[in-house]
C-alpha cells in the first residue's frame, strides 16, 4: 500500500510537464476545437462543446503517448531485447509505434478476434503478431516472452509511466481551453482517463471530471461500486477498446481520486452517437471515442447545462467495412427512438 501511495504522489504536476516535455519532438499536440452544431445546440442551448482531438495522434489513438513514455523508461543495456504487449489492437499498434522509434524490435500478442485493420498497422510497424484464441492467455503468453526473450512488457493501461504518457493529453487540453466546467474521458482500463483526469485536476480542480464505460463492459464503474480493483469481469459489449475484464492497483486509485463521476452508455447509444459525430462534425472515430458524446447527450444531459464541455475523441482505428457497420446500427437506433434524437 505504502508503495502505491509513493507511486501515485509521483503522477504530480512537476512530473507530468516533464514528461510531456521530454516526448515533445515525438508526439503530436493534437488540436483542440468547438464543436458548431445546430442539432447539439437543441440538447443544451447555452453549453458549448469543445473536442481534443487525439485520432490525430500517431498510430491514430492516444495510445502513443503512454506506450512512448513507458518504452523511454526501457534501461539501455534491456533495450536489445525489446519489448512485447498484449492488446486487443490499439495499444499492439502503439507499442509497436514506440518500440521502432527507440530503435527495440517488438513482439505483441493479439486476439483472433482482432480487426484485420489494426492487424495491418500492427505489421507496418514491423512488429511480430502472435496471435491467439482465448483472452485469458493473452497476457500469459507475453508474460512467456519476458520470461524466455527478456523482453519487457508494456501494459495496455496500468503504471505510472502510462498515465505521466497520458496526463499530456489534459495538460494540452485545459491549457487551450481554461474555462472548460467538465471534461469527458471514455474508460477502459483506465490508463487514458487517470492522466488526463490527473493533470486537469492539478491545474484546475474545479473542473468535473467525468468517466463513461459500455454497460456491457462497466469494469471501472463496478470497481467503484466495490471499492477495490477486481478481475474476471463478464463482458457484452462489442465496444473492444472499452472492454478489459479487470481493473488494476495504479490506474484504479488514481481514477477514484481524481474522477468525479463515472456514467455508463449501451453500444447501440455509442453507435449513434458515430453517425452524429460523422454528421455534425465530419468525424469519422471509432466507438470508444464516439462514447463520450453518448455520455453528453444522455446520462449528463441535464449536470451539463449551461457549461463548457471537453470531448475527448480518444481514436480512430477502424476499417471503412467495420465503421459502415456500426454507422448502420446507430442510425437504426435513432430511428427507433425519435424522442431522444
Amino acid at each position: 500500500m505504502e508503495n502505491l501511495r509513493n507511486e501515485i504522489s509521483r503522477l504530480n504536476l512537476k512530473s507530468i510537464i516533464h514528461t510531456k516535455e521530454k516526448l515533445k519532438d515525438q508526439i503530436i499536440e493534437t488540436p483542440t476545437i468547438k464543436l458548431n452544431s445546430p442539432y447539439l445546440k437543441k440538447i443544451n442551448p447555452n453549453s458549448e462543446i469543445f473536442m481534443k482531438l487525439e485520432l490525430f495522434q500517431h498510430t491514430g489513438t492516444f495510445k502513443a503517448r503512454g506506450a512512448l513514455s513507458a518504452a523511454s523508461q526501457i534501461d539501455e543495456n534491456k533495450r536489445q531485447f525489446g519489448i512485447t504487449a498484449a492488446s486487443a489492437g490499439n495499444h499492439a499498434i502503439a507499442a509497436s509505434w514506440a518500440a521502432k522509434k527507440l530503435a527495440m524490435s517488438a513482439k505483441v500478442v493479439m486476439r483472433s478476434t482482432a480487426n484485420p485493420y489494426r492487424l495491418t498497422q500492427v505489421k507496418n510497424e514491423g512488429a511480430e503478431i502472435i496471435i491467439t484464441d482465448k483472452l485469458d492467455e493473452l497476457f500469459k503468453i507475453a508474460k512467456k516472452l519476458v520470461d524466455e526473450e527478456q523482453r519487457t512488457f508494456i501494459h495496455p493501461f496500468e503504471g505510472l509511466s502510462t498515465s505521466l504518457g497520458t496526463a499530456g493529453i489534459g495538460l494540452e487540453f485545459v491549457k487551450s481551453i481554461p474555462t472548460l466546467d467538465a471534461v469527458i474521458v471514455s474508460i477502459g482500463g483506465g490508463g487514458l482517463i487517470s492522466g488526463v483526469a490527473s493533470a486537469i485536476k492539478q491545474v484546475n480542480e474545479n473542473c468535473k471530471i467525468f468517466g463513461v464505460e459500455p454497460k456491457g463492459a462497466a469494469t471501472m464503474f463496478k470497481s467503484f461500486s466495490t471499492g477495490k480493483p477486481i478481475k474476471n469481469v463478464t463482458i457484452d459489449s462489442e465496444v473492444d477498446s472499452l472492454s478489459p475484464p479487470m481493473t488494476l492497483p495504479f490506474s484504479y486509485a488514481v481514477c477514484k481520486k481524481y474522477i468525479d463521476e463515472i456514467v455508463t452508455v449501451s453500444d447501440e447509444e455509442i453507435f449513434a452517437s458515430m453517425v452524429i459525430l460523422q454528421e455534425e462534425s465530419k468525424l469519422a472515430v471509432e466507438p470508444a471515442a464516439a462514447a463520450t458524446l453518448s455520455a453528453y447527450i444522455g446520462p449528463l444531459k441535464h449536470k451539463l447545462k449551461n457549461k463548457n464541455v471537453g470531448l475527448l475523441m480518444c481514436g480512430a482505428n477502424i476499417d471503412n467495412k467495420s465503421y459502415s457497420n456500426l454507422l448502420l446500427k446507430g442510425q437504426n437506433y435513432i430511428n427507433k427512438n425519435k424522442s431522444i434524437f
